[in-house]
């Protein structure tokens, strides 16, 4: 892997910056992520040292940040939970006591309502996901907390009931992260619920002001083998579908937690995430009947797709190329053999691993460009909202969905596969 970092300096700083997203970019394949403390470990060889170059420039020029801009019909809200699941104990760290959930919700909201937009993320949670990539500059945290978004807080939801989408970010990563695809569905008449999984994250701020940092990632690096490291995934995906079991309960059961629960449509709920996200839509569909579709967004299986399948349940597999083509991923040649429902396997041309995030769009602000993934911000943002928007409207609403048909001159870079 090969980054370029323009307005920032070389040397040691930009090697341990390259590593650190080398390891995380290939969090889906031999590599796993790095712990809160930056450590990366890896499951076969180290990521090579990469080269650099640094154009001149100020960071501190660049005067905002801001999310793109969502293209649906309605005005976005956003609310945030925070819930306690006192029938478990977390996992990560049994002292902490009850599981938790911090939850982001977005939903399509009537113009012209609301306060202020909704920030991004807390300058805590930014500056430690920041400082595990390598990223030290002491103006980016507050610029990244800063970025601007286009939902709108204490907005009145618009009139309707709407299917509702649950999101899961990948290992060591915040929920705001996938916070430009839950506006984009929002905007499109999806409630959106996105979940952080405390002692998951590079840190994750109660409401309260303490912050968790990664145990989870810890345990990771702790594990003397592959092996171990692979169990200790699969059971982070397991750990959140009983995470997801227990949102959908407290959103749609009989005394919900979410002021504006009436929205929700409860008969019509899917669930996407990226990384090992996208592993937990696959086991909050084994162990949940109530979530009728999912969307895989670069994540190996580490726990496999049940060997039954997920019944008629529809399921999209959206990855890097080549990297979850066919005989790349093996995981993902075995899921694509146990599903059995409506099923596409895309990958996309010039991707990285955090293609289908913020990151792209943020990153390209603040200059930061990785050569292996050339797919600029605008096409990476493009692409993964046109298809999982597509995938849903399909599998929720029951509309037309050509772009799943096959090849689209509007897409070159997304690929069918048909192993």
């Amino acid at each position: 892997m090969t980054i370029s970092l323009r307005n920032r300096r070389t040397g040691a700083a930009a090697t341990a910056t390259a590593l650190a997203l080398a390891s995380l970019a290939a969090l889906a394949g031999t590599v796993t992520p790095a712990s809160a403390s930056g450590r990366a470990t890896t499951a076969a060889s180290a990521p090579e040292a990469a080269a650099f170059s640094s154009a001149s420039g100020d960071p501190a020029a660049v005067s905002a940040l801001t999310l793109p801009r969502p293209t649906g019909p309605y005005a976005t809200g956003r609310d945030t939970l925070f819930l306690t699941d006192h029938e478990r104990t977390d996992p990560w760290v049994p002292a902490a006591g009850a599981r938790r959930l911090l939850v982001s919700l977005h939903y399509p909201a009537r113009p012209g309502s609301g306060g202020d937009p909704a920030p991004y993320m807390p300058e805590a949670e930014a500056r430690l996901m920041l400082a595990q990539r390598g990223l030290e500059d002491p103006e980016w945290p507050g610029m990244v907390a800063a970025t601007r978004t286009f939902s709108r807080t204490d907005a009145r939801p618009a009139p309707g009931r709407f299917p509702l989408v649950l999101l899961s970010p990948g290992f060591g990563t915040p929920r705001a992260t996938l916070t430009g695809l839950a506006e984009e569905l929002a905007s499109r008449g999806y409630v959106v619920a996105t979940a952080d999984h405390p002692y998951e994250s590079t840190g994750t701020e109660l409401p309260d002001g303490r912050v968790l940092t990664c145990a989870a990632c810890d345990e990771v690096d702790a594990q003397p083998d592959e092996a171990g490291r692979r169990e200790v995934l699969a059971a982070v995906s397991t750990g959140r579908a009983a995470d997801f079991s227990f949102l959908l309960d407290r959103l749609t059961g009989p005394r919900p937690a979410w002021r504006h629960a009436g929205t929700i449509d409860a008969r019509r709920v899917g669930m996407a995430g990226h990384s090992i996200g996208g592993n937990a839509a696959a086991s909050t569909m084994a162990a949940d009947r109530r979530v009728d579709a999912g969307v895989n967004m670069d994540g190996t299986f580490f726990d496999p797709a049940p060997a039954r399948g997920l019944g008629p349940r529809p399921f999209l597999m959206l990855g890097t190329d080549p990297g979850h083509a066919p005989g790349g991923d093996t995981s993902w040649d075995e899921g694509w053999d146990r599903l059995d429902g409506f099923k596409r396997w895309l990958t996309v041309r010039e991707s990285g691993h955090f293609t289908f995030t913020d990151t792209p769009a943020i990153g390209e602000q603040l200059g930061i460009v990785d050569p292996e993934a050339p797919l600029s911000a605008a096409r990476s943002t493009t692409i993964t909202r046109a298809y999982v928007t597509a995938f849903f409207d399909r599998s929720l609403r029951g509309r037309p969905a050509r772009l799943l048909d096959g090849p689209a001159p509007a897409h070159p870079e997304v690929l069918f596969q048909r192993p």
